[in-house]
């Protein structure tokens, strides 16, 4: 049997999504947790990786059991045995053709940002931070520059393994909730840091040190040493990946509507 599941997690504390040796990432504790309930060793694959200190919101999952549980049974089983920053959101038996990764039409985040003169307490770890004043309108001039098909050099990161920097980027939506900026992202894929790196020129522009035409010479230059400095993955959140309805998975998970 193949079954999916959803995790969120806050990730501050790991060292990224993938499994790493010193067993400090989401996966390890995933994998961990999944053995302990199961009683035997479970592999799994992900819809997307995300770095140190990036959240998921929605991270997918599938792996193949021969366990026979209930669903519900999947999600407070391997709660037991996960950490209080991980959860099981919910569990599904999928066909044997889904790929947690492969089936994916697109891949979803979102970037927190707080504009104010005092550094985050309470929020430390959970949003970006800026302290000068931002400029929404050239942000959107900006943005509307990324969105389509480009060749995303200048904001790959040089560890980056994508067999290609060509992306299909979606308009990038940017509201603001009181302190709060909210930059969304979907795109079919991204490449390794493309999101942070983005959301360095995007303040950049927001903060009047480059005009919004700026970000179209960056993009043009396919050359990371274009674009601004990479930003902090605090405030970023891998919201989850689009699928087509026909593998019945829920589209995002009750953590979803945490953020502001």
């Amino acid at each position: 049997m193949r079954l999916a599941l959803g995790i969120s997690y806050n990730g501050q504390a790991y060292d990224g999504w993938q499994s790493q040796p010193s067993g400090r990432t989401v996966q390890d504790h995933l994998e961990s947790a999944l053995e302990r309930f199961a009683t035997t060793r479970i592999a799994s694959v992900c819809a997307g990786r995300t770095d140190a200190g990036v959240h998921g919101l929605m991270q997918v999952v599938h792996f193949d059991t021969d366990l026979e549980r209930e669903d519900y049974s999947w999600v407070r089983g391997t709660n037991t045995f996960l950490p209080p920053d991980i959860a099981v959101q919910w569990a599904r038996p999928v066909p044997g053709d889904f790929h947690a990764r492969n089936s994916a039409r697109a891949r979803r985040y979102a970037y927190i940002l707080l504009e104010s003169p005092v550094r985050p307490s309470v929020e430390a770890g959970r949003v970006g931070w800026v302290f000068r004043p931002l400029d929404a309108d050239a942000m959107r001039a900006a943005a509307a520059h990324l969105a389509g098909e480009h060749d995303f050099t200048s904001f790959r990161a040089s560890s980056c393994q994508s067999p290609t920097p060509v992306k299909t980027l979606a308009p990038i939506r940017i509201t603001r909730r009181g302190p709060y900026w909210r930059f969304e992202f979907e795109a079919n894929a991204f490449l390794h840091h493309m999101i942070r790196n983005l959301m360095g020129s995007l303040i950049t522009v927001g903060q009047g040190l480059k005009p919004p035409d700026w970000m179209r010479d960056v993009l043009a230059a396919r050359s990371r040493d274009a674009a601004s400095p990479t930003f902090s993955p605090d405030g970023l959140y891998f919201l989850g990946p689009v699928y087509e309805a026909r593998w019945g998975l829920p589209s995002h998970a009750a953590a979803y509507d945490w953020l502001p």
